[in-house]
């Protein structure tokens, strides 16, 4: 039995194929196209999944759709006409696609696919629910889903049993707590459905001002974690943007400009709406606690990407367990819909596993001999190395300050580089943080970045307490023991000063609040990477490195070797590591374009 699931149409499209209950493949359609959170249908994504199984469009079962098109429909309909006239403008914006590809999705399916087979309908955050579920290592579980928005739906619980899930309650639109993060990122300047994540690493560099007039004027929060949105602050039911000016008012003026001084003010807000947002993660999480009676969760949704929150609910409970889909976004839905056919359609049996998504190394895999065409046609300079020579020397580079692209394996699928599509540096050299910024990925001073650490030693460095973060989705704080006292002049630094001060004997992966995003690396997800930081931690006794994702801003992550190959040319890496092989970049040839990422990408 194949099964396709299909996600497309709103942002982070993406496909991903189930044979006999295995997750055989999964990828975002973005890492085809080139294009950031790319909606569109997924062909790339899909051709991608159908060569990896061996299979073709003629060998598929079932193919599932992650949402149901009329309902959204309804809900667009309903909320214009609710609006109306104001929300015309928009409405006329929107109808175009709806009329010619989203409403029919049957036919733009067979369409595009030359399929003729079943075609079936999941809910979005049913959809979600089962990406969270289904992969977790758990027989039963609470569910949590915490996103935008669905069909109607924007954030719910439940609980998953065996093969069976059950949605016990939900909030509708136009309450969304994923909406009320994404108003923020919008005024702060970023761009919605992509810079929530630097709203969240902007966040320590802030102060708590706004909290409370965020709860009083904006919303209301019961003590179950329910809530409601004052509507008179938004604009994103009828209009073409998230605030308006009586948002504006509140907030002392317009929203920031793109690419424009971030100030204190900006700071200030991040910390609020984040300090907010954890408070209801915090009450529904209790709430679902003590109405379900179970002591593991299971989450999903693209507010659980917020890995901050996440960090507290692990730490202050209530739950034993939690397990957090690493593609939580709209793109892990394909995933979701595709094995909601398998349990909850088909009522096929589910055999909980901790490896069953495979450490989300979903992706396409380029060999050896694959790799070394792509060099000798380019005539590209390499060294070819065995594997113990490989792991020893990109440690010794690694330790010497050097700063590797590393292509190896199967690319991840979810948001997160975890050692298959990495730039790899040292985490105990202080200007190592700057470097990587500015000079490789060209993205703003002030963005954080994360560990990889070896499982065995992740307790010792931060406050993990033997729980596994293989999908970099949990932040902890690093232990005290790692940081170095810090002079009363730096203690009170403010704003991006707070980036100069020194925090631990790991600098370049400690944020400006102690904290670090972290992913732990078991030898079974990935032999080469784990091997690489265990030559690293023997030569310097550090189990810890820099693991950022291959790209540079306003780019998807690399995929092919080529694309490793150009990323690696146009910035300031010094090595490449890819498959068996090694590149210099001193003994390249001189790159044939000055790469400007202000005229390459769009600005956010």
């Amino acid at each position: 039995m194949n099964i396709l699931g299909i996600s497309a149409f709103y942002h982070d499209s993406a496909s991903a194929l189930i044979m006999d209950g295995d997750i055989v493949a999964a990828a975002q359609e973005e890492r085809f196209t080139r294009k950031k959170h790319d909606p569109r249908f997924p062909r790339g994504a899909i051709e991608y999944c159908l060569k990896e199984g061996g299979i073709t469009i003629k060998d598929i079962d079932i193919v599932a759709f992650y949402d149901k098109p009329f309902l959204k429909f309804e809900r667009l309909l309903m909320t214009y006409l609710g609006t109306a006239p104001a929300g015309i403008r928009s409405f006329f914006v929107q109808m175009p696609s709806w009329l010619s590809e989203k409403l029919n999705m049957r036919a733009t399916i067979r369409r595009e696919l030359g399929y003729d087979g079943e075609i079936l309908f999941s809910t979005h955050h049913l959809s979600h629910a089962a990406s969270a579920f289904y992969p977790s290592p758990f027989e039963e579980s609470a569910i949590i889903t915490l996103d935008g928005v669905g069909e109607w739906a924007t954030s719910t619980y439940g609980v998953g049993k065996g093969n069976e899930i059950k949605i016990l309650r939900e909030i509708r639109f136009p309450h969304s707590l994923g909406l009320l993060y994404s108003a923020f990122t919008y005024f702060c300047g970023f761009k919605v459905n992509s810079g929530e994540y630097k709203l969240m690493g902007l966040a320590p560099y802030g102060d708590p001002t706004f909290v409370d007039v965020i709860k009083r004027e904006l919303i209301d929060i019961k003590e179950d974690g329910s809530f409601k949105l004052n509507l008179k602050y938004f604009d994103y039911c009828a209009g073409l943007k998230m605030t308006n000016k009586r948002f504006e008012k509140l907030f002392g003026g317009p929203p920031r400009k793109p690419e424009t001084k971030i100030t204190q003010r900006e700071m200030d807000l991040a910390k609020s709406v984040q300090l907010v947002t954890e408070e209801v993660v915090m009450k529904i999480a209790r709430h679902v606690h003590k109405v379900t009676g179970l002591k593991k969760l299971a989450m999903s949704g693209g507010v659980t990407l917020n890995c901050v929150a996440n960090g507290r609910l692990l730490r202050e409970g209530p739950f034993d367990e939690i397990w957090i889909q690493p593609c939580a976004s709209d793109g892990g839905n394909a995933l979701g819909c595709a094995l909601v056919v398998w349990h909850q359609v088909l009522g096929k049996e589910r055999i909980p596993h901790s490896r069953r998504q495979k450490a989300s190394y979903l992706g396409p895999n380029y060999s050896d001999e694959e790799i070394e065409k792509f060099l000798k046609e380019e005539n590209i300079p390499y060294e070819k190395l065995s594997r113990e020579e490989l792991i020893q020397r990109v440690a010794q580079l690694i330790d010497e300050g050097k700063v590797v692209g590393w292509f190896q394996g199967r690319m991840e699928f979810g948001p997160r580089a975890l050692g298959a599509r990495s730039i790899l540096g040292d985490a105990r050299k202080p200007e190592m943080q700057s470097v990587l910024n500015l000079k490789i990925k060209f993205r703003e001073s002030f963005r954080p970045f994360a560990p990889t650490v070896l499982i065995e030693h992740a307790d010792e460095y931060f406050e993990l307490n033997k729980v596994e973060s293989p999908y970099m989705l949990l932040v902890a704080n690093v232990r005290k023991e790692h940081l170095r006292e810090i002079t009363p002049e730096e203690r009170n630094a403010k704003g991006f000063d707070k980036l100069k001060v020194v925090r631990s004997d790991i600098p370049a992966v400690t944020h400006v609040d102690n904290s670090a995003r972290i992913q732990t690396i078991r030898r079974d997800d990935h032999p080469l990477y784990y091997d690489m930081i265990k030559a690293f931690y023997d030569r310097t006794g550090c189990p810890v490195i820099i693991n950022t994702s291959f790209n540079v801003r306003g780019e998807p992550i690399v995929c092919t070797p080529k694309e490793a190959y150009t990323c690696f040319m146009r910035t300031h890496m010094d090595y490449l590591c890819m498959g068996s092989f090694l590149l210099d970049k001193s003994k390249q040839k001189p790159w044939k374009e000055e790469f400007d990422w202000q005229k390459e990408f769009e600005l956010d």
